[in-house]
């Protein structure tokens, strides 16, 4: 039997052979349209390239496209597991032709890959053509050689496609294949076409016309082609069987459900193990291109089709979480195909896990509220909504859990009643928000919030992105339009752009636009904690409500904040291992040049404080460690020896961030850091490039800071710090390393220079010099010296008033020193005069002389000051005055 992997690698092969680009999957989350939540169809990475918006080094392509219908308008979710061909995932095998051939070719080559490469019986194919298309219809006569009763012309939009209101369309021809009369069901376009017996394998898609505002106005000038095979149900076809749940795949993941539950996949469990199935394959492939459960967005719909599927685990009578150990079994059929899901096995495994932890500590309670509430309602009754709302707002179900809980019941839930209590809660939350106490500018995010919902962030694994604009604020008030000149703020409905929070600054770049816009974002702020507001500048063109745009962060700017992001994380964590674990932080700023960290710490670092924590931090950088993230509960992830970051605030959920290795012992399984985190990091530590601590503060009692440099600003400060060192070596004449030597002898001379000048002024001030000492005045019978002198030092006065009073012998002694237009004054008096004269009383006259006041010291000796030196000899003179009288 060929397998779903040979069909996969035989369909590439075939239209490799033939000259097409096989172009491998893109991410599930759409890279260029803003209106979808996934990848629906495998023609939609290249919508740009159809529309002549982009262009590519090919002109025909092939791939085998990853897609998911479980959001918004593209939905089978509530069909999966009850019929043969609804999945949540599936993969679209397509040829495509941009411009390069057209009808002839594009059913010549599904022609020939359908009966000849892969053998099925010609007769067992039947091809529809839009009712108007007698091209294809007389081509598939020519080519195929099918009876005209066969090529059927169908008149509704079944057979015409159109990509929107405007841009390509044309119309469809669809392959159909015949299981059979024992299977019930009619041929497309009879009336019993619902059936199973004829299968829709093939959809070729002829984009001939221009579309605009629905109105077809003209011929394309590069008629293109688009085809769309389901991979799973031409599998269910060529491996012989009638459901896409018979085929191999499905075989061997329902299989590994039936041996872990021990419940068969037949009968009351067959619909639960194929939900298991088919939702394993959505929840590993959206988790492997990045998307976690959350409780809005992409997020929420991955959190639904996880407890859909957990939900049916607990039918089946697992016990313990399951979902997580069906993962091997996943990676092992088609782990060769997509190496994605081999590189995010363990994050699968540990999302799937945590998810269902938590689910089934309120599984049981939500499901006895549930049967409480329908156990009076008879068979196709309805459950209110408002119990419906409260499962959902108090249990985590998600409403089409509900509904699907009680479809086997034949009941049914009023939806109305449920949004009537959704709409009142968001009332109650609008009137609880405390905001900004700014009533008027909170509302105006609240109408935002609740007519658009909340900015999906989509920048942890992209730097670009397109988008829809849902609104535009300038001047404080909503605005539908804004043209070049014009300060705005833009709320789109996904961004990459980080906005401002957890210490981490908001992104900046641009926002462009097909009609000219340029817009410049300077800053991205966050609004009632879930609207991303992009501040910018309309540099040219004009930006509207509803426009679709491209968002491009500033990648260089980005890479910087990463880079310090993660390196307060280690810095963190290097503190706690040198100081003690009392550091704990207090605050942080994550900017694109320089990083700040504030901590818990009672004394100032040490130069060894600073430089163990240096080189712990860079020796994780060097180690080049992975940086992982995480989600789980604040609990588990506290647990586990997460620390909480200060100022953020955590809901039921927590993005976890680990990186480096430390000790097994550590706490943290050999892990260096881990903490509660929903900032941008790096993808590895070596990305960090150095570490260097600028600066350590104290911020107030008990609280120290650090200021540190990464990457290229570390070695600009190096540098810069270099080629001082190097200009002071070429001042001193001497190499770099003899600076500190060069330095060292010279303060020593400055200090030895200092001690003479000291010892000559003092010499000065007592009289001495060239001039021989001055002899003493005497005033009343009592010696007296008074000296005034220019830019001698105020510390030098006692010793200078000794010296006087011991050469004297006898007698009150004055020294006046004047250096920036303020005096200094000291007053002695010796033993044998004690008794007569007071030297602070002595002091205090001339301080009043000098414009001061006060003065203190003893008896013997005193000193003060004033700030007026002019008058210095006034100050002396009013001594003398003091000892005369």
């Amino acid at each position: 039997m060929i397998s779903t992997n040979d069909i996969r690698r035989g369909f590439l092969d075939y239209f490799g052979r033939q000259g097409h680009q096989v172009v491998p999957s893109a991410p599930l989350v759409p890279q260029n349209d803003p209106t979808l939540m996934f990848v629906n169809a495998g023609m939609v990475p290249f919508k740009n390239v159809f529309t002549g918006l982009e262009s590519r080094p090919f002109t025909t392509a092939a791939s085998s496209q990853k897609c998911v219908r479980a959001g918004g308008k593209h939905n089978d979710l509530d069909n999966v597991g009850y019929t043969a061909r609804h999945h949540t995932f599936f993969e679209m095998l397509g040829n495509f032709s941009f411009g390069a051939y057209f009808k002839e070719q594009a059913i010549t080559h599904a022609w020939t890959l359908l009966t000849k490469e892969w053998g099925i019986p010609a007769e067992r194919l039947t091809a529809t053509v839009y009712h108007t298309d007698d091209e294809a219809f007389d081509l598939w006569r020519k080519i195929a050689g099918l009876p005209e009763h066969r090529i059927i012309r169908i008149a509704t939009k079944d057979n015409f496609w159109v990509m929107g209101e405007n841009g390509p369309c044309g119309p469809c021809s669809e392959i159909f294949y015949d299981h059979g009369d024992h299977i019930p069901g009619g041929p497309p376009g009879s009336p019993d076409e619902d059936g199973d017996r004829f299968v829709e394998i093939w959809n070729l898609v002829f984009m001939q016309y221009e579309q605009e505002a629905n109105e077809i106005v003209g011929n394309l000038p590069k008629p293109s082609i688009d085809t769309g095979m389901g991979l799973e149900r031409v599998a269910a076809v060529l491996q012989g069987v009638t459901d896409n749940y018979d085929t191999d795949t499905f075989k061997a993941l329902i299989a590994a459900s039936t041996a872990l539950t021990q419940n068969g996949d037949q009968g009351e469990f067959k619909a639960s193990h194929r939900v298991i199935a088919d939702h394993l394959r959505s929840a590993g492939f959206l988790v492997a291109d990045g998307v976690l459960p959350a409780n809005e967005g992409r997020g929420y719909v991955l959190r639904r089709i996880m407890r859909r599927a957990m939900r049916h685990a607990h039918l089946l009578g697992a016990k313990d979480p399951l979902m997580h150990r069906l993962v091997p079994a996943l990676v092992a059929e088609m782990g060769a195909a997509y190496p994605e899901l081999i590189r995010a096995q363990p994050l699968i495994e540990a999302t799937l896990q945590q998810e269902e932890t938590r689910f089934r500590q309120t599984l049981d309670r939500g499901l006895k509220l549930l049967d409480e509430a329908t156990a009076g309602l008879a068979p196709g009754g309805t459950l209110a909504g408002e119990t419906a709302f409260r499962l959902y707002d108090t249990f985590g179900f998600p409403y089409d859990l509900t509904e699907d809980a009680l479809r086997a019941q034949g009941l049914h839930v009023d939806r109305a009643g449920f949004d009537t209590a959704m709409a009142e809660q968001k009332r109650a939350a609008r009137a609880a928000w405390k905001g900004s106490g700014a009533k008027a500018s909170d509302d105006l995010w609240f109408d935002i919030a609740e007519q658009s919902g909340s900015t999906e962030f989509t920048g942890y694994a992209q730097d670009t992105g397109e988008a829809e604009v849902v609104a535009l604020i300038r001047d404080g008030a909503r605005v539908d339009h804004a043209t070049a000149g014009d300060t705005v703020a833009i709320v789109v409905n996904q961004t990459p752009f980080y906005a401002e929070s957890g210490g981490q600054v908001g992104d900046a770049g641009t926002i462009l636009a097909d009609n000219g816009l340029r817009a410049t974002v300077t800053d991205t702020s966050k609004q009632l904690g879930r609207l991303f507001v992009h501040h910018a500048q309309v540099e040219a063109g004009e930006i509207r409500v509803g426009d679709p745009v491209k968002l491009a962060i500033d990648v260089r700017r980005r890479a910087a904040i990463r880079a310090n992001h993660s390196a307060t994380h280690l810095l963190h964590e290097a503190l706690r291992q040198r100081l003690g674990t009392h550091v704990a932080q207090k605050g942080s700023m994550v900017a694109p040049e320089r990083l700040r960290f504030d901590f818990s710490q009672p004394v100032a670092m040490t130069p060894a404080d600073i430089a163990e924590v240096e080189a712990q931090v860079n020796t994780q950088v060097r180690g080049n460690g992975p940086v992982t993230t995480r989600l789980m509960t604040p609990d588990a992830a506290i647990e586990m020896g997460a620390m909480a970051l200060f100022g953020e605030k955590y809901g039921d959920e927590v993005r976890v961030v680990s990186m480096g290795k430390d000790g097994p012992d550590n706490g943290k399984g050999g892990t260096y850091s881990i903490e509660l985190c929903g900032g941008t990091h790096v993808s590895a530590l070596g990305d960090i490039g150095l570490l260097k601590v600028v600066g350590e503060g104290a911020v107030s009692s008990g609280i120290r800071r650090v200021e540190a440099l990464t990457g290229e600003g570390a070695l600009a400060y190096l540098n810069a710090r270099d080629d001082r060192l190097r200009e002071a070596a070429a001042t001193l004449r001497a190499t770099p390393d003899e600076v500190p030597a060069r330095v060292a002898a010279l303060v020593e001379d400055r200090r030895r220079l200092e001690r003479e000048l000291a010892e000559a002024k003092k010499a000065l001030a007592l009289g001495g010099g060239t001039g021989g000492p001055a002899g003493p005045e005497d005033i009343g019978g009592v010696a007296f010296v008074g000296q005034l002198l220019d830019g001698f030092e105020a510390k030098g006065l006692r010793g200078a008033v000794d010296e006087a009073r011991q050469r004297i012998g006898s007698g009150v002694v004055t020294v006046v020193a004047v250096n920036d237009g303020r005096a200094s004054i000291a007053v002695g008096v010796t033993p044998d005069l004690a008794g007569r004269f007071d030297a602070v009383a002595l002091l205090r006259i001339a301080v009043a002389v000098l414009g001061g006041q006060g003065g203190g010291g003893r008896p013997d000796m005193a000193q003060g000051g004033g700030p007026d030196g002019s008058k210095g000899a006034e100050a002396i003179n009013a001594i003398r005055a003091a000892l005369a009288g």
